[in-house]
């Protein structure tokens, strides 16, 4: 005797080893025992074979045209060997009984179950909308095959997908026709999705998709402002006095962002009045406007080799950006310096316009600016006394952190970036480097951290809530809460000094503009704006930087491939992890022998891979030679995109 039941939703035949009560002991076809219970079981029959049954079955379910079967089926609800009994007689065998079972629960959108072998069928209406949206599905599916086969036998890519090809990759419907199709042909291909693009043409090239993959994910309303943002209103601070310094700025001449100046006054024999003056774009962006809402979706402004994609329009860093010869408001921190020992006495902070008398480009004129010359009193330039003491007070403030921090600052190593001549991935590629730790950097430099320094300490004084940066166990985060930053030495540290171009530091000067006029700041130290911003700013700015590096390294591949190298020169930073020399790229090397931090090698280069920005080369050569430097580098390919910022970029 057999069995035709149901279970876990499979119809199934077996044969019937026992019976107790209504319940069954069942041997099915592929030997395994169950027991069924009799409200799962449909019917019982002696022939033919269990084994003959269900294939025979399914075969004949095929062949049944559910149209047909629909147009006879009863309106009410229905036994499905009732209507076995109306399509094939009333003798209707077993083979025939189950087809129809078959048919009718493999066409849902014509029946619809009701029970266990009840069924009723669809409303005209509902069958007809459903089998329009099945006509819709398999047209798709066909289309989808067409496309596929497009990109794989005839190598070309369908005008649907290569209107896409970047949102398909960076946001991509994974329940898409357009996406399924480059799925499969890729798979088809053995390449990934990004790659069958590249090759048939629908990506132009690497280059443009490192840059149009970031500014669709981070820009998807692209990259210009909209043409209504209004500028910013000067009367808003026309009436702030004008400051009586000799002041100035040194900057990179591809610098149009000028947010920060200097001045040194002599106020008597004894005590020098430093004056660090900072660009206050806050006066005119007030928290939740039209320009205020641009700023804090974009965070900073994104830099990249070739590339510039400014947090403010252009109108709004002119106004506010410190060109020599306009009276522009600054946020000014002064510090009384005693001459002899350097030591600070005395800060005070003022809201204030500043006309700077020169904005010197330190690229220009770094040579002239060498310790020895310092130090012997030799630099002829317009401000050379007053730069020759900013570089007495650096050094001063940089031993101080070095004391607290336990190891002295790594200076001297040269930073490498580049100049590109032409477009796109066509430039021509200079390389200039900037000495780190050179008079002019560090003066600078230490400037900006002493000020970031005493304003978050301010801050947290006068009880107003600031955004802060710390390091701790060698982890850098930002929070509301001020804390030590160990890798810089500092007992507090909040970002305060290019209010142009990153927002956090727009949102402090807000603050401190508010403890200077002693207003109401436009954050509580419990507002959840304050939250989002941090939590915004910190995936944000990582992004930010991590496109930044990934492009450096497009470009050192690019450079060594325009100059032709069959060997280059890299440096152990750690374990397996190497930094080419005189370029700003690191990787890993697996496979590498166990070498000493700082051992110098010689790669032979086998190739580059602009898609994963990686070079391919094998160890050449052992060289005698230890880059000393290197000995007290952070590997960043160790941290994370937040902590990846040097040290001396903090400012």
């Amino acid at each position: 005797m057999y069995l035709f039941f149901e279970e876990d939703g499979t119809f199934k035949v077996g044969t019937v080893l026992s019976q107790t009560g209504s319940a069954y002991q069942v041997e099915l076809l592929t030997g395994r025992r169950t027991k069924v219970k009799g409200g799962h079981v449909f019917f019982e029959f002696s022939s033919p074979a269990a084994s003959e049954v269900m294939g025979a079955a399914e075969r004949m379910a095929e062949e049944m045209d559910p149209q047909f079967l629909w147009e006879v089926a009863p309106e009410e609800e229905f036994q499905f060997t009732d209507l076995a009994a109306e399509y094939f007689g009333e003798s209707a065998d077993v083979v025939q009984r189950i087809a129809t079972l078959l048919a009718l629960h493999g066409h849902p959108v014509y029946f619809h179950r009701k029970g266990r072998g009840n069924y009723r069928k669809a409303p005209e209406q509902i069958l007809k909308v459903a089998l329009q949206a099945l006509e819709k599905k398999r047209l798709a599916e066909e289309q989808k095959k067409a496309w596929v086969r497009q990109m794989v036998d005839e190598k070309t890519v369908p005008k649907e997908i290569a209107s896409q090809a970047i949102n398909l990759l960076v946001s991509p419907d994974k329940n898409g026709m357009l996406w399924k199709a480059l799925s499969d042909a890729a798979s088809e291909s053995r390449m990934t999705p990004l790659r069958l693009l590249l090759s048939l043409g629908a990506i132009r090239s690497a280059y443009r998709w490192h840059v149009d993959s970031f500014y669709a994910q981070y820009f998807p309303k692209g990259k210009g402002f909209a043409a209504d943002l209004n500028g910013p209103d000067e009367n808003d601070w026309e009436e702030l006095p004008i400051a009586n310094v000799n002041a100035f700025s040194i900057d990179d001449s591809s610098t149009t962002e000028i947010d920060d100046a200097t001045s040194v006054e002599h106020v008597d024999d004894k005590l020098l009045r430093i004056g660090i003056h900072i660009a206050a774009p806050s006066l005119g962006i007030d928290r939740d406007s039209d320009i205020d809402k641009v700023a804090r979706s974009r965070l900073s402004t994104v830099y990249a080799p070739g590339i510039k994609t400014t947090m403010l329009p252009e109108n709004w860093i002119k106004e506010f950006s410190l060109d020599e010869g306009r009276a522009v408001p600054c946020l000014s921190l002064y510090a009384l310096v005693d001459k002899q020992t350097l030591e600070v006495s005395a800060t005070e902070t003022h809201l204030e316009r500043i006309k700077v008398r020169a904005n010197i480009r330190y690229d220009l004129i770094e040579d002239q600016f060498t310790e020895e010359k310092l130090s012997a009193g030799t630099v002829e330039h317009p401000f050379a006394e007053e730069i020759t003491w900013l570089w007495k007070f650096a050094k001063k403030c940089l031993a101080e952190r070095e004391a607290v921090r336990g190891k002295p600052e790594i200076l001297g190593r040269l930073e490498w970036s580049f100049d590109l001549e032409g477009e796109d991935e066509n430039a021509v590629i200079h390389l200039k480097s900037r000495r780190r730790g050179s008079p002019l950097d560090l003066a600078v430099g230490e400037l900006m951290i002493f000020a970031n320094m005493v304003w978050g300490g301010w801050l947290e004084e006068v009880n107003v809530a600031g955004i802060y940066r710390s390091q701790s166990m060698g982890r850098v985060k930002m929070s509301t809460t001020p804390g030590p930053h160990d890798g810089m030495g500092v007992p507090q540290y909040a970002w305060c000094t290019s209010p142009l171009r990153r927002y956090v530091d727009l949102v402090n000067q807000r603050q401190l503009i508010s403890a200077v006029l002693d207003q109401t700041p436009s954050y509580r130290p419990s507002d959840t704006d304050l939250f989002t911003i941090v939590s915004n700013f910190t995936l944000t700015y990582g992004a930010y930087n991590e496109f930044q590096r990934k492009m450096e390294r497009y470009w050192s591949l690019r450079w060594i491939e325009q100059e032709g190298l069959k060997t280059i020169e890299a440096v152990v930073v750690k374990g397996e992890l190497i930094r080419i020399e005189g370029l700003p790229f690191t990787q890993r090397m697996p496979g590498m022998p166990e070498l000493p931090r700082g051992q110098k090698i010689l790669l032979e280069i086998l190739g580059v891979d602009y898609v994963d920005v990686l070079l391919d080369a094998k160890l050449k050569e052992v060289l005698d030679e230890t880059d000393e430097a290197a000995l007290e580098e952070e590997p960043l390919e160790e941290t994370s995109a937040q902590d990846a910022t040097p040290e001396q970029d903090e400012s």
